[in-house]
Parts: C-alpha cells; structure tokens; sequence
C-alpha cells in the first residue's frame, strides 16, 4: 500500500508529536503535580531541547550515507527503534526516586529523535515541492499535534487508568506502529537517492554559507518564537499553580489547544501557499505576540484561575502557533538547497530547537523571582525585536 503524500507525512510528524505531547506536556504536568520543582522541570524540557537545538552536527550523515539500498526511509526506521528502545525503561522506573536516570534516557531518546526529524523533514524537502510545501507543512503539523493531543492530554485524563507504565507501552508502540508506513512509503517519490560526492557536498555547502538569507535565516529561527516557547515550556505548571486539577489540564492538551493548533496549522499552511511568504510568518508572529502580552496581563491583575479567561487565551495563543510554525517551517523549506535538505533544513530548525531550550530554561529562572507574567513579558519582547529580520528576508530567492 502506497500512503498518499500529505497522509504519510501527517503520520510522521504524528510520532514526533507523540512523544513531545508526552514529555513536553504530560510529564511536566505529573512531575508538578507530584511536588517536583518547576526549576528542575523546566531544566528537564531545556535538557531534551539540547540535542535538537545541535542536530545539525550530524545532520550531514543523512545527506551523505545514502544509497540506493539505505536512503532517507532508512535513517528513519532506525531512528524510531531507538526512539521506542530508549523510552521502554520508563515502563519501570519511579519518575521521582529515579530522576536522575529518567533524565538520562530521555536525553539519548531526543538523540534518537532529532535524528528522526532531520531524515524526515530531508524527505519532505526532496520529494515536494515549493508550491504544495506550505500545504503539507500544514498536514505535518496537524500530524503532529494528534500525536500531542493522544500523549500530552489523553493520556493525563486516562492516567489513572493506564498507570504510567501504560502510557509508556501505549507510546512505543505507536511509533513503531507508524514504521510500517515508512516501507510503505514509494522511494521513487525521494529524489537524488544517491547522496552528493564528498566534493561537491562542499562545495554546496561553502555556496550556502556564503549567503546571507542562510544567517538572517537562522538569526530569526533562534530568537522568532521565544514568546511562545516559553510560555509552552511552563504551560501546565502555569495551569497546576493557578489552581487546575491534573485531569482539567489534561483534557485542556487534549481537545482545545490541539484542535486550535491544528486548525492553526492548516491555515497557515494554505496562508503561506496564498500569500508572500515573509508577509505571512510577519502576521502570523504578531498575533503570537499580541496573545502572550494579553496572557502576560491577565495574569498579572491575579486572575489567573478564571477559566473562562485563561483557557480560551491559552487556546488562542495555540492556534497562533499553529499559524506561525506552518508559514514559518515552508519559509525555512525555500531558503534550503534541495540537495542538503537534512543539512540545511535542521540546522534552522535546529536554532528554533534552540530557541525553544533557551527558552524554556529562561522562564524557568523567571518565574521563581519575578512570576509567571514578567517571565511571559520578557520572551515577548524578545519575539518582537526578531520582526525586522522577516523585512530583510523578503528579496530572498528561494533555493533549488
């Protein structure tokens, strides 16, 4: 069986959004909820960002080992079964007595992960083109957040049901699960399955580097959407300390912020297919910007544990999101040489991994001096400082 192009990749990046809702979502939820400090969770998301902000290190491999036998299908397969290998322990350790090793697994799983991402996102560069990748960005990211829907909220609700080593089950074998789609998936759809000579692999390389759309590029990626990156990295302790049970979070990830994600996703992807590209990432930020300001002040005035307030702000802030990283992501798709797609795709999407690290570990250390509204306050003003980046970006030529 042959998967359709925009399904395929929709169930990809559903495991990548699989475990993110769990470890981004789920776990800080249970971890604060258990009495774990919201320094040491917020430590832990910066810790998993890591090796995703870094991904472009090794990035090259997927570009250069490849063949007509081991293509980018491989690099994936081999990257969920060490994705799935690395998360089993946590079937049977305690969350809290074994954090420490807990940590550790979960630092060599976003290893596995990262890699994962770059293979697919390099397949995604050579097998579209420029004019559907905003709709299939979108697909992607509506993908993935089923995937965080299922793992960073279903999962809450459930959780006394499943028990945490049932999440964890439940979690593998959906990745593993969704290889089967990956043999599915027609090669002959990858184009430039033999990888570049060492040679002109350089060569590719110093062109690109000498651009200056590739440094704009990763300046923006890097600093672009600290605003709601740190407000995502603390969103469930922000929820646990206003005053919400576990279960009402848990049902908050699941249904609103997912269904606005997604719709979010699917309008921006068609938005940036519809208009200038650099146009559409500019709108879709400041909306991201104006939400987290309103979220900043509202809990400012203490009001915080009103949900019929909160709830809808945070749901609000989601689909914003979901419009940004659809027009952004296909942005970050033109400015990468088709031949480098895992090389120069991940190291942008690398430094968005960053920004989400710094970030996350940022609002961390905002929050116990300062609180919840000067920590989302300040990423802001750092979101609104990287507009000017976009007008620059807006001569580029898209890359072959």
């Amino acid at each position: 069986m042959v998967f359709p192009k925009r399904l395929f990749f929709a169930m990809l990046y559903m495991s990548e959004g699989a475990p993110i809702g769990f470890l981004w979502w789920a776990l800080p939820t249970l971890l604060r909820a258990r009495g774990v400090a919201v320094e040491s969770i917020s430590l832990l998301v910066s810790l998993l960002a890591i090796p995703w902000a870094l991904k472009f290190l090794w990035a090259p491999a997927v570009d250069l080992r490849r063949s007509v036998r081991w293509g980018t299908r491989g690099w994936i397969l081999a990257s969920q079964l060490l994705m799935g290998l690395t998360l089993l322990p946590l079937a049977w350790l305690d969350w809290t007595a074994d954090f420490a090793l807990v940590v550790t697994f979960l630092v060599m799983h976003a290893f596995a992960a990262s890699t994962q991402d770059v293979s697919i996102d390099a397949l995604c560069i050579r097998s579209t083109s420029e004019q559907e990748r905003g709709v299939i960005n979108g697909w992607m990211q509506a993908g993935m957040l089923v995937g965080r829907s299922v793992f960073g909220g279903t999962t809450l609700i459930l959780v006394d049901v499943l028990g945490t080593s049932g999440m964890v089950f439940l979690l593998v074998g959906t990745l593993w699960m969704v290889s089967l789609a990956v043999l599915a998936f027609d090669k002959r759809d990858e184009t430039e399955s033999v990888a570049p000579s060492l040679s002109d692999y350089r060569a590719r390389i110093m062109s690109v580097l000498r651009k200056r759309t590739t440094w704009l590029g990763l300046l923006f990626a890097g600093i672009g959407g600290a605003a709601f990156e740190g407000v995502g990295s603390v969103a469930g302790p922000f929820l646990i300390d206003a005053g919400y049970a576990t279960s009402s979070v848990g049902f908050f990830f699941a249904v609103p912020s997912v269904l606005a994600m997604m719709l979010g996703a699917l309008g921006g992807g068609w938005i940036a297919d519809a208009m200038e590209r650099t146009k559409a990432v500019r709108l879709t930020l400041l909306g991201v910007v104006l939400i987290v300001l309103g979220l900043s002040l509202h809990a400012g005035l203490g009001d915080a544990s009103n949900p019929a307030i909160t709830l809808p702000l945070l749901a609000a802030l989601y689909l914003a999101i979901g419009l940004f990283t659809a027009s952004s992501y296909a942005l970050f798709m033109d400015l990468s040489d088709r031949s480098l797609g895992a090389t120069q795709f991940s190291a942008y999407m690398a430094a968005t991994n960053g920004c989400e690290a710094w970030s996350a570990f940022a609002v961390g250390r905002l929050v116990g001096p300062f609180g919840y509204p000067v920590a989302f306050l300040l990423l802001a003003a750092v979101s609104v400082s990287s507009l000017p980046i976009i007008g620059k970006l807006k001569d580029m030529s898209p890359a072959k």
